[in-house]
């Protein structure tokens, strides 16, 4: 059952709740660093390594973030934060009004996006596996680049997104996905930040580099 909007946190609550587990931050910056170094390393030949292993990682990392999205903690669930088109028009239309419906996690419009940048990075990985395998250019390479374009604008409206976000609810949302808390009420916490997965996965992902370039 998806979680509803609740009421912004009242003044008098105290302190901030742990919102996000760490393989969802560990995840989510981990995409960053992967997306924008392959993206920089792409016209490298002599980079060319580094590129297909930083697409490599991001498709590893895709698929932790939909495998977590089924059995993680309570706001990574896909089923308690992806909604429908009309209750992303809603939210988008009380942002337009400047009466922002407060989300505990990921609010629609940013579901959304996360949804569409998750479809996108398939995409990269796929098209860039297919055109490392082929050896040469061709419709899996052209493919490619067009994802890879069209995925960093959809970063930067995502960027946009959650700098305005962050505005109108008050709250810092860029912080929030680095130490995981945001202000709300006790019972909106989750009960761990889940350390061992998020250590669990950075161990597979030095391993498989490992393997990669001995």
């Amino acid at each position: 059952m998806a979680i509803a909007a609740v009421p912004a946190p009242s003044k008098e609550t105290k302190g901030r709740v742990l919102v996000w587990d760490a393989p969802v931050r560990v995840t989510h910056w981990a995409m960053v660093i992967c997306f924008f170094g392959a993206y920089l390393t792409a016209e490298e030949d002599k980079l060319r390594s580094l590129h297909v292993a930083l697409g490599y990682t991001l498709a590893i990392l895709v698929a932790f973030r939909l495998f977590w999205g089924i059995i993680g903690t309570r706001y990574a669930l896909f089923k308690n934060f992806v909604r429908g088109p009309r209750t992303v028009g809603r939210y988008v239309h009380s942002l337009l009004v400047g009466r922002p419906r407060h989300y505990v996690g990921h609010n629609p419009a940013g579901a959304l996006a996360i949804l569409t940048l998750l479809g996108m990075a398939i995409l990269v990985t796929a098209s860039g596996w297919i055109t490392y395998r082929q050896g040469d250019g061709g419709w899996a390479e052209e493919l490619h680049e067009l994802a890879a374009n069209v995925m960093l604008v959809i970063v930067g409206v995502h960027v946009i997104g959650v700098l305005t976000g962050s505005w109108l609810h008050h709250e810092n949302l860029i912080g929030a996905m680095i130490s995981g808390r945001k202000p709300g009420n006790p019972a909106d916490s989750i009960e761990r930040a889940m350390w061992l997965v998020a250590a669990i996965l950075f161990g597979i992902l030095l391993e498989f580099w490992w393997l990669l370039w001995t």
